[in-house]
């Protein structure tokens, strides 16, 4: 991979972490008629960002042909389904599992990686998880 397209994935990956941050941010500091509005944010933001970590499976499914073991497809549409199952929760109780659902992508992610030649990109994935992570954590802590 040349070093430009590689210096686009890390602002996107990183620049993805604004929202999380920031929503987080805003629950703990902004007067409690508006933290519904930012928690269902954080928790919709959240949702999508793991609909997106299993989608990658696809891809790499896709790109390996029949030779990829079929796991990358089932496990693909995993995090959307629980994605979706903490956004239809209260944020106090969905914001948490989004954090441990973005761990379990992590997970998964640690161990099938390697196999398809994407394991150089774990410790970014490692510190977008934790980030990410503690924003849920952090933002259901404030409701």
């Amino acid at each position: 991979m040349n070093p430009t397209t590689e210096k686009t994935i890390h602002q996107l990956g990183y620049g993805g972490l604004v929202p999380f941050v920031l929503l987080t941010a805003l629950i703990w500091l902004v007067k409690a008629d508006l933290t519904p509005f930012l928690a269902l944010s954080l928790s919709a933001y959240g949702a999508l960002i793991a609909s997106f970590l299993g989608g990658i499976h696809w891809g790499v499914g896709f790109k390996a042909g029949g030779e990829v073991p079929r796991f990358h497809f089932v496990w693909g549409v995993l995090p959307s389904l629980f994605a979706w199952v903490a956004l239809m929760m209260p944020p106090y109780a969905g914001l948490p599992l989004l954090g441990l659902l973005l761990v379990a992508c992590y997970v998964v992610d640690k161990r099938t990686y390697p196999a398809v030649g994407l394991g150089p990109w774990l410790p970014m994935r490692l510190r977008l998880t934790v980030v990410a992570t503690l924003s849920c954590v952090l933002g259901a802590a404030a409701l």
